[in-house]
């Protein structure tokens, strides 16, 4: 009998009442939890988007990163670990991305050129971004086709793609905006398809909760 869905979102639950209020949308079973071993035991993994990561994590000094709780890093880059090593399914949204693509060895800019261009102005902003990898096998171009309208809420972006990731799509200033892993179910996008559920972000997050574990 296939196990049913339940999603953990590690995180803190003062920041995360978006992304319960769009996973409660899809009729699954969520909690948001800093209990490590309690989030090993859903089947979807969501690492939410939030404050910068600690940038000593990967490997930098601070020249940029504010709102940091390098606690809450660590706890996130525990559980991402787990659900690699059991092969489930990963979903990064805004920081999320960005944890996922250090793990793998990549690195963050810490604050973009462009930023005024996409980062919060008491608000989300919007851009278009397109597809950019050189397959149309994945999640991108299988759920939006050449390009998408997305809200925008940060202002780091990936500077290197970490090991096995693939870019999936890009803004008009070439900021990376999706990743996915070339063999593991995981996926990661830049911005916050959980505030644009009637926009589109409902169809990322239908595509994610119905990946399976390898």
């Amino acid at each position: 009998m296939k196990q049913p869905i339940s999603l953990a979102i590690v995180g803190r639950a003062k920041d995360t009442v978006n992304y319960e209020a769009a996973a409660g949308q899809f009729g699954i079973n969520y909690f948001t939890t800093l209990n490590i071993q309690a989030a090993s035991s859903a089947t979807h993994l969501l690492l939410p988007g939030g404050g910068d990561i600690t940038p000593a994590l990967f490997g930098q000094t601070n020249h940029g990163s504010y709102h940091i709780d390098t606690e809450l890093d660590l706890l996130q880059f525990q559980a991402l670990e787990n659900f690699i090593a059991s092969g489930k399914p990963i979903l990064g949204i805004c920081k999320g991305l960005q944890l996922i693509n250090v793990h793998f060895g990549g690195t963050i800019t810490q604050h973009i050129d462009t930023a005024d261009q996409h980062r919060w102005i008491g608000k989300d902003q919007l851009h278009y971004v397109y597809h950019s990898s050189l397959s149309r096998l994945d999640f991108f171009y299988q759920l939006y086709g050449n390009s998408t309208l997305v809200n925008s809420a940060h202002h780091q972006a990936i500077e290197h793609p970490g090991n096995h990731l693939i870019p999936v799509c890009r803004a008009v200033d070439n900021i990376i905006e999706g990743l996915m892993h070339d063999s593991l179910p995981i996926l990661a996008v830049q911005w916050h398809p959980e505030r644009i559920l009637k926009s589109g972000g409902d169809i990322l997050l239908q595509h994610f909760l119905s990946l399976t574990a390898l």
